[in-house]
Parts: structure tokens; sequence; C-alpha cells
């Protein structure tokens, strides 16, 4: 709720009981998730952490700086990325995501996968929260999986052609298709979570003009991720390498919260806590 006296705003509650005793609540202040990359071609990352040792090290670097959640991922999305086949990409997350729930029992644990048979079988193996990279229309059976398990679903913005009539007003309607199509095969509203998808069909102007305007999407009422961690737009405005991008990434991260977004999904993990609970003690309160 916006004041007379400035941004601070009072976000809906929402709070997330899972089978294995897991838990997680949006709405009190925001939320750290940290990227997990089990890839050889991630374009910050790729390669970094394909074993399960190493892999399972970097989780808990993360949870030590203060990560709320981890996104694991098996498969590239940057732009031009080749698709992996359904049997390598589960070679790739099902080790690493039964290690981490091993290792940090009661840390919620997202699956990137776009794939109706990884979002199963990584559920099956302990993920917790789905993220669709194709807002539910690259796979229609991801919605039938997710209404299944019960669990949340997010639904980043994605299109095949940057094919926009009216730019922001085409993202909002986009996101609110995703969210029907989730809903009519069963999936709770409360489970429905959206991510405007920065970087995704969108070129360096595009990218901007949405960070300006998330208050657009935060207004529908659903919890919002951002993920802008070291993308190409903030390497462009700045002119710098993809590892010198934390000052950029916690600009847009700062913007993001200040705009009703509830969850980042970002790399440099401590760098963004301390961020974030700057920005929420502006925007939710000093609690």
């Amino acid at each position: 709720m916006l004041t007379s006296g400035g941004i601070r705003r009072q976000v809906p509650e929402r709070h997330y009981e899972f089978g294995d005793g897991t838990e997680l609540t949006l709405g009190r202040r925001t939320l750290i998730m940290g990227i997990l990359n089990v890839t050889p071609d991630s374009f910050s990352d790729g390669g970094r952490f394909q074993a399960v040792e190493t892999a399972v090290a970097h989780a808990r670097k993360m949870a030590d700086e203060g990560a709320d959640l981890i996104d694991i991922g098996g498969e590239s999305t940057r732009p031009g990325f080749v698709p992996v086949p359904f049997e390598e990409e589960l070679n790739r997350v099902l080790p690493v995501i039964r290690a981490v729930r091993e290792a940090l029992p009661g840390m919620p644990i997202s699956i990137d996968t776009y794939k109706s048979e990884t979002a199963r079988a990584a559920l099956e193996a302990g993920a917790h929260i789905l993220n669709d990279i194709w807002a539910l229309k690259g796979d229609p059976k991801m919605a039938e999986v997710a209404a299944e398990y019960g669990c949340p679903i997010i639904l980043n913005h994605n299109r095949h052609e940057r094919d926009y009539g009216d730019f922001v007003a085409d993202v909002v309607a986009d996101l609110q298709e995703s969210a029907a199509i989730a809903r009519r095969h069963g999936v709770a509203e409360a489970n429905i979570w959206l991510d405007p998808g920065i970087g995704f069909a969108k070129n360096y102007d595009e990218n901007m003009t949405l960070m300006a305007h998330l208050s657009r999407l935060s207004g529908l009422g659903y919890p919002i991720l951002l993920g802008t961690s070291r993308k190409k737009f903030i390497r462009e405005t700045l002119q710098l390498p993809v590892d010198e991008l934390a000052f950029g990434t916690a600009a847009t991260v700062t913007l993001g919260i200040a705009q009703g977004c509830q969850i980042m999904r970002v790399h440099d993990v401590r760098q963004m806590k301390q961020n974030a609970r700057m920005a929420d003690a502006i925007v939710y309160g000093r609690e």
C-alpha cells in the first residue's frame, strides 16, 4: 500500500508448508533465491558447479550468506541456448537436488525447467517449487504437474518472437494468460508466482522499460520474482564484464523491492541480502 509519505507498502503474506517440513513465508521481507546452475554453458558461471560435491559446497555457501531458497537448473536458458535432452537434464539435476536437500534440510528448492517430466522427477527427488521459463506455454503438462503436487510454480514471461504492440500491456496480458492456464488446470491461486522475464525475448530498451513498470505486475496480486542478476542489460549499461555487475544488480534489486517484487533470484547472495535488508527497512519497516 503506497502512502503519501513514501513507498512503504503492505504486502499480503503467504505461508507455504511443504510435505517434508520445509516452510516458506512471503510478504514479511524480500526473499533471496540463490542460483545454482549445474550446466557447462550458463552465461555467468557455466561449468563451475557441475560436480555434486562442488554444487553442494556452493549451496552451503549461499545458505550461509543468507539465501532463503535455492534454484537448481540443468539447462542454460541464455539467448541461443541449445536444448538439453530430458535424460541429460535429469542426470545433472537429480543428484544435486537430493544432495542439497540432505545437506540443507529445511531449505526450499526450486527446479528451473520447462519440461514436465523433469519437473515431476525433481519434485519426487525433493524439490518444492517449479520455475518455468515458458510460463506453461512450452509444455502444457507443466500445469498438471504443479496442480498434482500442490506446489508453487513461477511463471516467467517469454515469447518466441518479440512481436509486441503495447509492450508493457502485452507482458501483463501474457502473464495473466499463463496464470489463467494454471488455474484452469487446478493450480491454486496462492501457488502462482510471476516473473517479468527480464532478458527473455526483450531487447535493451524493453528490459529497461519493464524495470520501470514492475509495479504493473505486482499490482496483479501475485508474488513477483525478479531475476536480473548479472544480465546483459546491466552489462551493456555499465560496460563491465559479467563478474563485475554486483553493484548494477543491486540497483535493479532495490528498484524491484520498491515496486513490490518479493523474491530476488541472484548469484551474489551476500551482497544482495544486505541490499535487500536495507531496502526492506524502508519498504516493509525496520521490524
